[in-house]
């Protein structure tokens, strides 16, 4: 029997006031934006559905009303769990505003949460989170007053201290896939990512609940590669063909590049290198720490710079580079392309990348730096009014073999001199970044002491180690008054072995470092 085919407003009308909803999407990528914005449609004209649950594990969006923005209304949302809010910026404003109960909790659990969800256990039972913000101990994810259930526990297995993310039964998912045939098998084959579609289906369906499922167009039975297939049509309950195109681009304001999707492999010369700058620096002093035959994770900002010094270097095939959403190998890709990969080498589901993360398969992770205290605990995740969400950052921290944050010494109107070797503040950052107690603890540093993990903080003109006493000044820049452009401008006193070292001169000259 051939599958329903309904309009993105027959199924926006099969949501109930109450219900529990997920949608699948990374960033700008998969995101089922017809299905959404006919949900949000119909509640602006009809005040239905109300009170819903809605649940996502990585950020959707792109900060312009799409993706889970569609969600961001008073009375038709009562509940939010999500793993990331930049981009989703309405939502995130709601839940600071007590519109509406909002959690975060780390993307990658978030995403095996949706499979364990699907095999009816508990939850999802794992060390990631411990120490943080998302320890039910400290804010257990909550993010404002009126949030008040528990859904993080501390559970004892083994002896050992875990948490247990608690399940939940989903009632209806909207999901993305590329192509589905006459009998509803579903493709996500021109997808930058599988994400976490297959899971969020079978968990819908486990819990006696709905599978939407938005496609770009419907084939005849039996012409698709089964390989391929990855939401089967015994979980899929109707199908959605998308009208307008600009509701189904690959990612959010970009046309199908068949380069991150496997179809093809193009040539990738090396990333342009970028001009000696803070960032630049801070690139380089950070690729000084690059091995070979490592996996690594750059995340978004100034980490990106290392990949460039890498290239320049001739280094960069050193290391194999990994994105969360799922590619292994390739140039990740940023912006709402972000989850993406040109010339992936795989790309896995969402949760089997975080399983490989959570049990450390990651060598090197090079992360920003927003916010860091004398326990060498870091915020990324909120700020005053601003509500940025964890994503991935706490299982990669958590987990790598080593971890890098890299940013600025101070943030807000910056500006360096940096010539012949030497570094001179020309005007100073109006914000601190190394301060007493940080507003969220986003990465514990607590805990990477008590796992012997090796903590590193490298800004431009000077460079932090984290040691089981507390945190070090290791390095100065050439250029750099450790009292006036350093010790002044901390909340708290680093402790040092004597004299910090000065940092590698090379790193501040206009020419290759020779780091081959």
């Amino acid at each position: 029997m051939n599958k329903k085919i309904i309009t993105a407003a027959e199924a926006a009308a099969l949501v109930k006031s109450g219900d529990t909803i997920a949608t699948s999407g990374f960033v700008g990528s998969g995101c089922p934006e017809a299905l959404t914005r006919a949900l949000e449609k119909r509640f602006l004209e009809t005040g239905e559905p109300k009170d819903l649950f809605y649940f996502y594990a990585a950020a959707q969006g792109n900060a312009d009303g799409r993706g889970a923005d569609h969600f961001a209304h008073k009375g038709m949302t009562k509940r939010v769990v999500a793993g990331h809010y930049n981009t989703a910026p309405t939502l995130g404003k709601c839940i600071l505003n007590n519109e509406m109960e909002g959690y975060n909790l780390p993307q990658g659990t978030l995403s095996q949460l949706c499979r364990d969800i699907a095999a009816h256990k508990p939850g999802t039972i794992t060390h990631v989170g411990l120490n943080t913000f998302v320890d039910p101990r400290n804010q257990g994810g909550k993010l404002n007053d009126i949030t008040t259930e528990d859904i993080v526990e501390v559970v004892d297995i083994l002896g050992e201290e875990k948490l247990l993310y608690k399940a939940f039964p989903i009632d209806i998912v909207f999901i993305r896939g590329t192509y589905a045939d006459e009998l509803g098998n579903v493709t996500v084959q021109k997808e930058v990512c599988t994400s976490e579609v297959t899971a969020l289906a079978q968990a819908a369906k486990n819990s006696g609940g709905i599978v939407i499922v938005q496609v770009e167009k419907i084939v005849k039975a039996g012409t698709l590669d089964p390989r391929l297939v990855k939401v089967p049509r015994i979980y899929v309950d109707a199908l959605v063909i998308t009208e307008d195109p600009i509701d189904h681009q690959q990612s959010f304001d970009h046309d199908f590049d068949p380069a991150v999707c496997g179809d093809i492999q193009v040539p990738v010369t090396s990333l342009e290198a970028p001009p000696l700058s803070p960032k630049k620096v801070i690139g380089r002093r950070a690729a000084m720490e690059l091995e070979k035959d490592t996996v690594v994770n750059l995340g978004i900002g100034i980490p990106e710079y290392i990949s460039a010094v890498a290239n320049e270097e001739g280094i960069g095939d050193w290391m194999t580079l990994t994105v969360e959403a799922g590619p292994i190998g390739g140039v990740p890709c940023g912006g709402s392309q972000f989850g993406a990969a040109v010339n992936p080498e795989c790309i896995l589901t969402q949760h089997e990348q975080f399983d490989f993360y959570d049990g450390g398969g990651v060598d090197l992770a090079f992360l920003g730096l927003a916010q860091a205290d004398e326990k060498g605990n870091i915020n990324v995740s909120k700020f005053g009014p601003r509500i940025a969400g964890c994503g991935g950052f706490i299982n990669i921290t958590q987990n790598a073999k080593k971890v890098f944050y890299c940013g600025t010494f101070t943030a807000g109107g910056l500006k360096m001199e940096i010539k012949d070797g030497h570094i001179k503040v020309l005007q100073e950052g109006k914000s601190k970044k190394f301060i007493k107690s940080v507003e969220q603890v986003t990465f514990s540093g607590e805990y990477a002491v008590k796992t012997s993990q090796p903590v590193m903080y490298i800004t431009e003109r000077c460079v932090f180690e984290l040691r089981p006493d507390g945190v070090y000044l290791t390095e100065i820049a050439p250029g750099i008054d450790l009292q006036k452009d350093i010790l002044d401008l901390m909340e708290f006193e680093p402790k040092m072995d004597g004299e910090p070292k000065l940092m590698d001169a090379r790193i501040f000259k206009d020419e290759l470092m020779g780091l081959k």
